[in-house]
């Protein structure tokens, strides 16, 4: 895909795709900015290449401008997703308590494995089920 956009942003040409330039940008700057674990470097290269191709396609100047827009569009909705999950632990404190419970179980969990991995010899105790039981509240 991202070849894609950067052979449709050569063939479209400088004046022709300063409309689309923020819709183009937009996966290009997600995968710039992504934290996955396993992220692809060659995808991640990649979109710095088409990046580069559109900055000296369009000029510095139109580039800057599509780029800011992008990246606070960006930043506006992680901080709106942000401001919804605090919301929804006031408003809903038992579905907020289950994804506490959960969060911690998966730590637990993660803490365990870690600790297998480094010492082989060592076989930490794990739960016999991941049942809807193992999420219930206790009260």
């Amino acid at each position: 895909i991202f070849k894609f956009l950067g052979a449709i942003s050569v063939d479209l040409g400088k004046d022709r795709i300063k409309p689309y330039l923020p819709t183009i940008l937009t996966p290009l700057y997600r995968e710039l900015n992504s934290t996955y674990a396993e992220q692809d470097p060659m995808l991640k290269n990649l979109s710095q290449e088409i990046i580069e191709l559109l900055k000296k396609l369009v000029g510095l100047e139109a580039f800057s401008l599509a780029f800011s827009s992008v990246q606070k569009q960006a930043n506006q909705k992680r901080a709106m997703r942000k401001k919804q999950r605090a919301l929804q632990t006031v408003a809903n404190p038992d579905i907020a308590a289950r994804r506490k419970l959960k969060r911690h179980k998966n730590k637990a969990e993660t803490r365990k494995r870690k600790i297998e991995f480094l010492r082989p010899a060592y076989k930490a105790k794990r739960a016999r089920s991941h049942a809807l039981k193992d999420l219930a509240m206790v009260e």
